[in-house]
C-alpha cells in the first residue's frame, strides 16, 4: 500500500463501523506501526490486529500474507487492494480468491467475501500530463478491466468485486509536494475539479466501507467515483 494515509483511514473506518479483527498489509513497516498505534488510540474495541509486511511485486509475500490472515482469523471477508499496478492487483486477487472460494457462503447479503480495488480517476479518463502519467493511467484502466472481468468470473461463487476511483487525496506526501512545487500538475487537477479541493482520506475510506458492507450487496463489477466532479465533464 503506497498511500499509507488512506490505508490507515480505511482501517480506522472499518473499526469505527464495528470490525474488531483486522489484518493490515503494507510494504512500509513504519506505516504499519503508525496504523496500529492509531487503532489502539482511537478504537480500543478492536480485539486483534495482524500486521503483515507485504510487497505486492513478490508473489511469495502475498501468498504468505493471505495464508497468515486466513489462518489467524479463519476466513477473509474483505480484501482491499490499493494503489498498485495491474500485475500486483492480479497477484493479490489470485491468493485472496483462492481462500474465499473455499469459505462458507454467508448468504446473498454477505456471500463468501468482498474485494475492493482502489483505482483512480485516471482509470476512467486520460491524464492532462501524459508524459509523466500515461503508464499510471494505463495500469488503472487495467485494474478496472480486471475488476469487471473477475466480477463476471466469480459472481456464481458469491464473491463481490468492485472498485473505487478517487482523484488526489490530501495525504502528507501530496501536501508536501504541492508546497514544494507551485507548478505541479496536481494544482491543475484541483483547479479542474468543480469542488475545488482534493478528497480527504476519510472520504475515500467511508466509501470503501460502503462497498464492503451489505448495503452494497447488489453492486458487482462497479466503480464508485469519489472525485469532486472531476470526471463530470
Amino acid at each position: 500500500m503506497h498511500h499509507s494515509r488512506i490505508g490507515q483511514a480505511t482501517a480506522l473506518a472499518f473499526a469505527k463501523h464495528g470490525i474488531t479483527r483486522l489484518a493490515l498489509a503494507d510494504v512500509n513497516p513504519d506505516a504499519l506501526t503508525a496504523s496500529i498505534a492509531a487503532l489502539e488510540e482511537s478504537c480500543p474495541q478492536v480485539e486483534e490486529v495482524l500486521p503483515l509486511r507485504m510487497d505486492v511485486r513478490k508473489s511469495g509475500e502475498i501468498k504468505e500474507g493471505v495464508a497468515r490472515a486466513a489462518a489467524k482469523f479463519g476466513r477473509i471477508d474483505i480484501a482491499r487492494v490499493i494503489d498498485i499496478n495491474l500485475n500486483g492487483a492480479y497477484r493479490c486477487h489470485k491468493e485472496e480468491i483462492g481462500v474465499m472460494v473455499g469459505q462458507e457462503d454467508l448468504g446473498f447479503r454477505q456471500g463468501r467475501g468482498v474485494i475492493i480495488n482502489v483505482a483512480s480517476v485516471y482509470g476512467l479518463v486520460g491524464p492532462q500530463n501524459p508524459i509523466h502519467q500515461s503508464a499510471y493511467a494505463a495500469a488503472k484502466h487495467g485494474v478496472l478491466g480486471l475488476t469487471k472481468a473477475e466480477a463476471n468470473s466469480y459472481a456464481s461463487d458469491n464473491i463481490r468485486i468492485n472498485a473505487i476511483c478517487s482523484g488526489y487525496v490530501t495525504t502528507p506526501l501530496i501536501m508536501d509536494h504541492l508546497a514544494a512545487d507551485p507548478q505541479s500538475p496536481v494544482h491543475q487537477q484541483v483547479d479542474l475539479t468543480p469542488m475545488k479541493r482534493m478528497a480527504t482520506a476519510e472520504e475515500v475510506a467511508e466509501n470503501i466501507v460502503f462497498l464492503a458492507s451489505p448495503m452494497s450487496s447488489f453492486m458487482h463489477g462497479a466503480a464508485i467515483v469519489v472525485d469532486g466532479g472531476f470526471t463530470s465533464f
